[in-house]
């Protein structure tokens, strides 16, 4: 198992090519290079606009702050987030446009190219103990929005503050046979879980 703790300050935040926002990417795989499995990041939305397009790539939205937005989805009827932690799924070739409901939007982006990976994601407080058994083909990313957090495997552990994040790594053979992670804390979490997609 890998266990890998990303700190707020590893975080690039970019100014968008129509200026219409900023990304802040969290984490990708790989980390290097301008491809990836998947990639997660925070959004801030300041004007209306067509998103960019991702060709092969499935796309999770989650509303974090502010009074929230309505996509048009090619010709689909419109998705309103209106409500913190709603989210929307789309492919990310789609044809997206953007309408701000009233003022700037903080969203939470995951990517994952869909014949490579799996995504389901997930906004939830943490309050006590949850567990993450070991699987076969998986991956998590777990972002601490607020509060902090305690992952624990045996003798190892990691604390993520606010603005951090963690990678559990379940897919070597040796970790998805035996062992589990042991997640204490206080606040609130953004869970993704990345399952490799099966080509045979």
């Amino acid at each position: 198992m890998n266990l890998r703790l990303i700190p707020a300050s590893e975080r690039r935040r970019t100014r968008w090519k129509n200026d219409g926002g900023w990304t802040t990417e969290i984490a990708r795989d790989p980390v290097q290079g301008d491809d990836f499995r998947w990639r997660v990041s925070i959004a801030e939305i300041e004007t209306d606009g067509p998103f960019s397009a991702f060709p092969g790539v499935e796309r999770d939205l989650l509303l974090l702050d502010g009074n929230g937005i309505e996509l048009d989805i090619d010709q689909a009827i419109p998705q309103r987030l209106s409500r913190r932690f709603e989210r929307v799924h789309f492919a990310g070739e789609a044809n997206v446009e953007c309408r701000l409901l009233a003022g700037a939007t903080r969203d939470f982006n995951v990517m994952a190219r869909r014949d490579a990976v799996r995504a389901e994601v997930a906004a939830r407080p943490l309050v006590g103990s949850m567990l993450l058994f070991a699987e076969a083909g998986v991956e998590w990313l777990i972002h601490v929005l607020a509060g902090h957090l305690d992952a624990r495997r045996g003798d190892h552990a990691v604390r993520a503050e606010a603005g951090a994040s963690l990678h559990i790594d379940f897919r070597r053979r040796e970790t998805h046979e035996s062992g589990r992670i042991v997640l204490d804390g206080a606040g609130e979490l953004v869970l993704t879980k990345f399952t490799t997609v099966d080509v045979g």
